[in-house]
């Protein structure tokens, strides 16, 4: 289900669309879809009298591939004027290769750019029982495909978080409702980026 949809509230005649491709992360797996990473960002937006809305097509589960499929469609009905993938960790926690995970990355950005949207691509990183080559290779994907194809990057998106119990959720993979805000404030600088370019745009 696009539970992220709900909190999308009516479009105000100078609004831009941002729309969030992601994983469980970004659906606010464990908790209310309001009290999510991408639901905050939005209301940071509007108390900043910016005057985006977040559409967020994130779904628990989904893979880069996954992501892949399903963004023609959300191009085609949002128009977004920037796209924000967080996508990947789901591929590296199942050893997808790591040139299947940049080639889906790579054609999604394309695809966005194609019609017009700038992309920010959020870093991801995977526990290192995966080997460290494979480890590596995944943490390097998405600076790779954003320098690849002139995207945005941010740094890991759980930074700070993901090596602290207290704010992750019993299974150490998901973040609590408790660290919502520290991952927008983690990616907050990539985001004003995001927006200087769709404001000259």
């Amino acid at each position: 289900m696009l539970s992220g949809w709900l909190f999308s509230q009516p479009l105000l005649a100078s609004e831009r669309t941002i729309l969030v491709m992601g994983d469980s992360i970004s659906a606010a797996y464990g908790m209310n879809i309001e009290l999510g990473w991408v639901a905050l960002l939005e209301r940071r937006l509007r108390d900043q009298a910016q005057n985006y809305e977040v559409i967020n097509a994130s779904i628990s589960g989904e893979t880069s591939g996954g992501g892949l499929r399903r963004l023609p469609a959300l191009l085609e009905a949002h128009q977004p004027a920037a796209v924000i993938i967080e996508l990947g960790g789901n591929d590296g926690l199942r050893g997808y290769p790591i040139a299947q995970l940049r080639s889906n990355l790579r054609d999604m950005t394309e695809r966005a750019q194609a019609e017009d949207a700038h992309v920010l691509i959020l870093g991801m990183e995977i526990p290192p029982n995966m080997g460290r080559r494979y480890t590596q290779l995944f943490r390097e994907s998405f600076d790779q495909v954003a320098h690849d194809t002139g995207a945005l990057s941010s740094p890991f998106l759980l930074a700070g978080i993901a090596t602290e119990a207290a704010l992750m959720q019993q299974d150490g993979i998901h973040p609590t409702a408790a660290a919502q805000t520290q991952i927008v404030d983690n990616i907050w600088p990539s985001i004003l980026e995001l927006l200087d370019l769709v404001s000259e745009h």
